[in-house]
């Protein structure tokens, strides 16, 4: 069946509960946090049309949604969730590019970032123009970052006064957007990542047990 990828609008606030229940399963299955959002909270981004949905029919197959920070000086777009069904599908990318496509619009001079353990969703990152940077360049909102106390690695970020983590912060900044497009075609958005993660791991040496994708591009 094929998807649509759109907008929510208030005709989409039924699907809220299903979705907070999406985020819980796939937050067990990786084992990390992804902070746990209430009907309540998915229905206010879907009302204010701060949300992307998935649609297969009348069943939601994904979901994103933007937050913002530090009085709009950043925003991230959080909660990606894809049904285990459409997992590997492109979908991911499909609502990734939506989502960047309305906080653009949205949120025109906001820088959008975002942090992540996900190799799929760093590749879909890097190719929106993203580029890898240190955690004192993300918001300092303190309510942002208490939603990483649901994951299990938040030891790691507390022991490192907020330094680093398991995840990579990745940053869009609407000033040197145009410039990151001509460094990508010069040397692979890619490519500059993978250099960056393997800088990273100098200083703070990545378990294969845990990412073992991640540990195997570090060690090429």
């Amino acid at each position: 069946m094929q998807v649509a990828v759109k907008v929510a609008d208030i005709s989409h606030e039924v699907y809220a509960e299903e979705i907070c229940t999406m985020i819980e399963k796939a937050a067990k299955q990786r084992g990390t946090g992804i902070a746990k959002r209430k009907p309540e909270y998915i229905r206010e981004k879907i009302h204010k049309g701060n949300a992307v949905i998935a649609l297969a029919g009348d069943k939601v197959v994904g979901f994103c949604y933007i937050e913002s920070w530090e009085n709009r000086k950043f925003v991230a777009n959080s909660g990606l969730i894809v049904h285990p069904d459409y997992r590997k599908t492109g979908l991911a990318k499909d609502i990734k590019s939506k989502i960047f496509e309305l906080s653009r619009k949205k949120f025109p001079q906001s820088r959008i970032f975002g942090i992540t353990t996900s190799l799929a969703v760093m590749k879909i990152n890097s190719s929106l123009g993203y580029q890898p940077v240190t955690f004192s360049e993300l918001t300092a909102d303190e309510t942002f970052w208490k939603g990483c106390q649901n994951c299990t690695n938040y030891d790691i970020l507390v022991r490192t006064n907020r330094k680093m983590c398991l995840c990579t912060g990745m940053v869009c900044n609407p000033s040197n957007q145009a410039e990151s497009q001509n460094h990508k075609k010069k040397n692979g958005s890619w490519n500059y990542f993978k250099k960056f993660l393997k800088s990273q791991s100098e200083h703070f040496p990545m378990k294969s047990s845990l990412y073992p994708k991640i540990s195997k591009i570090l060690h090429k």
